[in-house]
């Protein structure tokens, strides 16, 4: 039996994959978490085959769980699930660790799919996905520049996005603020911005923060 952790702060999101889970013979919700937090203690204190994270929490947001649970258990896969489209996270939280990604609109079959790929130790590459991670492999569609960051500079960067300083960002991260500055200094050079300012705006106009 596989054995699901849903963590989304929805009560109806966490009812219909409980109900199309329901379904599956080999399947099973055996707990729920409606934060960060509660995700993480659930996987410290209960055995899971696989975890489906949604990216956007209360407290803490889905990057900053995925890169605890990764520490807690490495090889636990952490299916992400959202509302944004591929082009905007996925290639970023794959490399953060993520086993998959999951557009919230996709069809219960893919979802089931995808659970089945990553419980068998592998990544779970939607269609969309595979189209834009081949586009990016051949150069012959323009990658955005958020792309370019890497796992920690992008964390840096969805926390700048949301208005947060450079201190709060270090005390989250266990980071010296000296060590958060430069991550921000990297982020504003690779993608030719200069201010905070610059960041927020990016990240609304192609849809990253809400």
């Amino acid at each position: 039996m596989i054995r699901i952790l849903i963590a989304d702060d929805h009560v109806i999101v966490r009812a219909g994959l409980k109900e199309f889970i329901a379904d599956q013979p080999d399947m099973e919700v055996t707990a729920e978490a409606a934060t960060g937090a509660e995700a993480i203690a659930a996987v410290r204190a209960y055995d899971f085959d696989v975890v489906l994270l949604d990216i956007l929490m209360p407290d803490k947001n889905g990057i900053d769980t995925l890169k605890t649970l990764a520490h807690i258990k490495p090889e636990l896969p952490v299916l992400i699930l959202s509302t944004y489209g591929e082009d905007q996270y996925a290639v970023n939280l794959l490399r953060a660790g993520a086993a998959g990604y999951v557009n919230k609109e996709a069809a219960s079959a893919q979802l089931v799919a995808a659970i089945r790929t990553v419980v068998h130790g592998r990544k779970y590459v939607s269609p969309a996905l595979e189209q834009i991670l081949a586009d990016s492999v051949s150069g012959d569609v323009p990658q955005p520049l958020h792309a370019e960051l890497s796992q920690r500079e992008f964390q840096v960067f969805c926390k700048l996005a949301g208005g947060e300083s450079v201190s709060k960002i270090a005390d989250e991260l266990n980071l010296s603020v000296k060590t958060v500055s430069s991550y921000r200094t990297r982020i504003l050079e690779k993608m030719a911005m200069k201010s905070n300012a610059d960041i927020m705006y990016y990240a609304i106009k192609n849809g990253l923060i809400q």
